[in-house]
């Protein structure tokens, strides 16, 4: 058993396939999950883990060339707006829907249990080197 990093072993399993510039959504229990990606549910309740964890664990594992958002975050959701805006200065805003389209092209899906709406982002994998 692993000792440190990420223990989901789906999850650890799909972040090692991941390569460049391959998409990764990391997104609340209310998106809605495109057919396509390998999916990680992480959901337990109802904020549980919450958006914040899961993405800040990703980002101790990933490394992170890029980052949209749906531009409803701004005003639905200012506490994950700020999150994100902390965590990707050159974050990219779009429409939810373009985020719903671009999602379907994702790699890989990790779904957390947040409860408030738009904590969602698209990652695109970088490289190491």
């Amino acid at each position: 058993m692993k000792r440190a990093g990420i223990l989901n072993r789906h999850l650890s399993g799909a972040l090692a396939e991941l390569g460049h510039g391959d998409g990764v959504l990391v997104c609340d229990a209310g998106m809605p999950i495109p057919d396509g990606p390998h999916v990680v549910d992480l959901a337990f309740r109802a904020g549980v883990p919450s958006f914040a964890e899961v993405l800040d664990g990703l980002l101790e594992e990933l490394v992170v060339e890029g980052a949209t958002a749906a531009a409803e975050v701004r005003d639905s959701n200012p506490a994950a707006a700020a999150l994100l805006a902390g965590r990707f200065p050159g974050l990219a805003l779009v429409p939810h829907e373009r985020l719903k389209e671009l999602a379907a092209r994702a790699r890989l899906v990790v779904r957390t249990g947040e409860a408030r709406p738009y904590a969602n982002v698209l990652l695109r994998c970088g490289v190491f080197f």
